[in-house]
């Protein structure tokens, strides 16, 4: 398997952070390049594609792509195109980790958009896919057909999930529920081979067993996720303050902890490594601006299982026969 390109400068804590969960991941046996300067700290040992620019945080994608040529996201994104690596990884800017992946790596043929998968975690069952995430603002109803496959796909290959149960977010069960764009999209979903499709689920089923794979347009799918995000902080705030919050509570939180840990863990946004973007012709891993080493060892090793799984070939297949 080729090396999986890792940018070294994206994300609040790079290059640290990064380098150190680089390194860990070559202590797992996987072969990984680091993209970054020539004078990169710490990455003695690790293989380096240098590159002299980085796409801050606050820029403009694409313009930061077209204009960067020498980037940390455009030479990770080439090293896949040209055969060096076998998927990229960034914590960095998001759109432009997009842009990168869709301009160097191009489409996959008759993906009309590419869109962004994140997994939700929840307690008791596997995680739930819900894209696009953040990808595309405005969706057209075929476009959401698409969602559905790639999405049925990488449930597959990420969680083991045979027969992904695929749901329309909705405002109503009901399949008149919803806008225009859920309205015309429901019928689509319906009659599409290859989508075990449910129906409409609502907000609420996200984070449940009762689907799988949620498929929604980038504004609704960024909005549910960063409110998603925002309870369970203001959750495990809450809990962790009323725990210190008596003196007498000390003994029953120190028995409860070691049962809480796992869901902790659980929850815990690092465990899964950072988000997909399916779509592009390869694997293209989305960390969150804040990783952490522990939150890019776990993106490499999701990258590694889906290069390993085959899954962007299986994602062709999915859309082609549905063309």
């Amino acid at each position: 398997m080729l090396p999986i390109a890792i940018d070294a400068m994206g994300g609040d804590k790079a290059p640290g952070e990064v380098v150190a969960g680089a390194r860990r991941a070559v202590d797992f046996g996987i072969e990984v390049t680091l993209v970054g300067p020539a004078d990169l700290d710490g990455c003695a040992g690790i293989p380096l594609i240098v590159a002299s620019e980085v796409i801050e945080m606050d820029e403009d994608a694409a313009n930061g792509v077209r204009r960067k040529k020498d980037s940390t996201l455009v030479r990770a994104a080439e090293a896949v195109r040209d055969g060096r690596a076998s998927a990229m990884i960034s914590a960095g800017n998001t759109g432009a980790t997009m842009a990168a992946a869709l301009l160097r790596m191009g489409r996959i043929k008759g993906v009309s958009r590419p869109a962004i998968a994140t997994a939700i975690p929840v307690p008791g069952s596997t995680p739930t896919v819900l894209l696009d995430s953040g990808a595309n603002a405005e969706v057209q109803p075929d476009w959401l057909v698409q969602f559905a496959l790639m999405g049925s796909v990488y449930a597959k290959h990420r969680f083991g999930v045979q027969d992904p149960r695929v749901g329309l977010l909705s405002i109503g069960e009901e399949p008149g529920k919803g806008d225009t764009l859920r309205k015309e999209a429901f019928p689509m979903l319906h009659a599409a081979p290859g989508i075990n499709f449910i129906g409409n689920v609502e907000g609420r089923d996200i984070m449940s067993a009762a689907v799988d794979v949620v498929v929604t347009d980038g504004f609704t799918g960024n909005v549910a996720l960063k409110s998603l995000e925002g309870a369970l902080r203001t959750v495990i705030k809450g809990l962790l303050g009323a725990f210190g919050a008596d003196p007498a509570n000390k003994p029953h939180v120190d028995a409860l902890l070691p049962a809480m840990l796992p869901l902790y863990e659980l929850l815990d946004p690092e465990t899964y490594g950072g988000a997909i973007l399916l779509g592009v012709d390869g694997v293209c891993i989305i960390s969150h601006g804040s990783s952490s080493a522990k939150a890019m060892v776990n993106a490499i090793k999701v990258a590694q299982e889906m290069v390993r799984g085959g899954m962007v070939d299986e994602i062709r297949t999915a859309i082609a026969a549905n063309a």
